[in-house]
C-alpha cells in the first residue's frame, strides 16, 4: 500500500545488513529482483527500467542517497526504479536452503 510504504524504511534502529540483485524463479519466468536484507526483516523489489527518454538530459546530475551500492545508483541514474514485490518477510518467519543450480 502507498500510504505505509513511505514509512517502511524510516526507522532509526533499522539497519540495512546486505543488498543486491538476483533472479527469482517465479513458476514459469524469471523475474529481476533487488533484495533489501534489514536486521529485521527482507524487502523483496521488482526492477523496473524506465522505457521513456528524457530528451537528453543529463540523468548523472540526478541526486542518490549514496549509501545505495554503486550498481543501484547507476540504475536510477539511468531511469530505473524498484517497487515493492510483496510484503517484507519478517526474519523470524524466514526459512532459507539450498538449492541446485538451474
Amino acid at each position: 500500500r502507498e500510504n505505509s510504504s513511505e514509512n517502511l524504511l524510516s526507522s532509526a534502529n533499522r539497519l540495512l545488513l546486505h543488498e543486491g540483485r538476483l533472479m527469482l524463479a517465479e513458476s514459469t519466468r524469471l523475474l529481476d529482483v533487488y533484495l533489501f536484507l534489514f536486521d529485521d526483516f527482507l524487502l523483496i523489489t521488482k526492477i523496473k527500467r524506465n522505457k521513456k527518454k528524457y530528451g537528453g538530459s543529463d540523468t548523472s546530475s540526478i541526486p542518490v542517497c549514496p549509501s545505495l551500492t554503486p550498481e543501484l545508483q547507476s540504475f536510477i541514474r539511468e531511469g530505473g526504479f524498484c517497487t515493492v514485490l510483496d510484503q517484507p518477510i519478517p526474519l523470524d518467519r524466514l526459512r532459507l536452503k539450498n538449492v541446485e543450480p538451474v
